[in-house]
């Protein structure tokens, strides 16, 4: 019986997915590592947990270490060290390496986790990405300027997502981004191109070193406008149908670059812009699965689980292709203004144009205070098998819909 240990820090929603996908898996006795005390966890995962461990620091790999320790002196032989959380990659690698648990390396987990690194290796492979540089000092980043123009892209060099990211256009904007991101040789930056274009991302499950599924979505608008915009209520749109060529080059570039960073068994989380002139420019990839609801979009479209797709490929490296069927899109309704939700507007009228096509939503609610993430105060998801009529109700959703914050 394979005994799994899953380390998570927080009990975020999407996190408790993960953790019960693979408590779930037949004949798997898992192991929790948390800073999180127990009666915190619902009773629906708790009755799937065989071993319990509370850290003081879950992010530490030292004290994970000592969870999984504990872990395996009461259940046994560790078969697989997992998490879903970016932060802490590199620290269940170092755990893997340092206890002989079968995954992703520490230095394979650098390879994404270090922005600057990751770059390096690409751009060595031959494949395209914003031309870069990591930042010790606020020099750096004033040379980098100067050599490529504006706009550029500063943010830490193990940064998430659009988290902690400035465009920057001028030198007020750099002056006021190296102020927040503060760059020393102990806590570099990255800085790059500003690239003008679509923002996609590129998900790839891979067993052994193989890519053997791939799904890809877009953005609109990108994460990075939506950040410096607060008003704006962004949607992530998967298409129905990617098996054209118009995606051959995406795909190679992926795929490579998936090889490149030294991906064995996993599921990647890779963005990427088309150009204006029709190239490819990869961004960057996460070693994790993506956020910004795709795992439910994937679900919804392919009639899945991929939470528990997910799982089955961690644990046992199996995962059965599923056939897309549907095209899916998420709206993010993100609030205007400062404080908690006053109200929300449009909900009627947008229910009664599309309210056929959604087929899950988590909505804003008066009182509720401000979220800390992109994402917004709520969202909603569409899927159509048409993927014109999904990307019409979504413009349509956003348009309508209005989310108004007060003090």
């Amino acid at each position: 019986m394979p005994h799994v240990i899953f380390t998570a820090p927080f009990f975020m929603d999407t996190t408790l997915r993960f953790i019960r996908s693979v408590g779930e898996l037949q004949g798997v006795e898992l192991g929790l590592i948390t800073q999180e005390p127990r009666h915190k966890l619902p009773a629906d995962i708790d009755h799937l947990i065989h071993g319990y461990v509370q850290l003081d620091d879950a992010m530490n790999a030292d004290q994970i270490a000592q969870g999984v320790r504990l872990l395996q002196a009461r259940l046994g032989p560790v078969h697989r060290l997992l998490g879903t959380l970016e932060h802490i990659q590199v620290q269940l690698g170092e755990v893997r390496d340092a206890l002989g648990i079968t995954g992703m390396s520490a230095e394979v987990a650098k390879n994404f986790r270090d922005k600057a690194r990751m770059k390096d290796l690409l751009r060595n492979a031959g494949l395209p990405c914003a031309r870069h540089r990591a930042v010790e000092q606020p020099d750096d980043a004033w040379q980098f300027a100067r050599e490529v123009g504006f706009p550029v892209v500063l943010k830490p060099k193990e940064g998430v997502g659009a988290a902690i990211t400035f465009r920057v256009d001028n030198d007020d904007d750099l002056r006021a981004a190296l102020d927040v991101v503060r760059p020393a040789p102990q806590r570099q930056a990255i800085i790059e191109e500003f690239i003008v274009g679509e923002e996609h991302s590129f998900e790839v499950v891979s067993i052994r070193s193989e890519p053997v599924w791939h799904s890809l979505t877009r953005y609109s608008p990108t994460p990075l406008d939506a950040m410096r915009n607060p008003w704006i209520q962004w949607c992530v749109i998967l298409p129905r149908d990617i098996s054209g060529h118009e995606w051959d080059d995406v795909r190679k570039a992926g795929f490579a670059a998936v090889k490149a960073l030294g991906i064995e068994t996993g599921l990647t989380h890779m963005e990427w812009f088309r150009r204006r002139d029709g190239s490819v420019a990869i961004s960057e990839i996460a070693a994790r699965p993506p956020g910004a609801q795709i795992m439910t979009l994937n679900g919804h479209a392919h009639r899945f689980d991929l939470y528990r797709a997910w799982a089955k490929l961690m644990v046992y490296e199996v995962f059965d292709q599923p056939e897309r069927q549907f095209a899916a899109g998420a709206a993010f309704l993100r609030g205007q203004g400062q404080g908690r939700v006053a109200r929300v507007t449009g909900l009627d009228k947008a229910h009664k144009a599309i309210g056929h096509l959604v087929v899950e939503a988590k909505l804003p609610q008066v009182g509720q205070p401000k979220s800390s993430s992109y994402e917004g105060e709520g969202y909603a998801v569409l899927c159509h098998p048409d993927t014109a009529v999904v990307t019409h109700a979504l413009r349509d959703l956003v348009s309508t819909v209005h989310v108004e914050l007060e003090q």
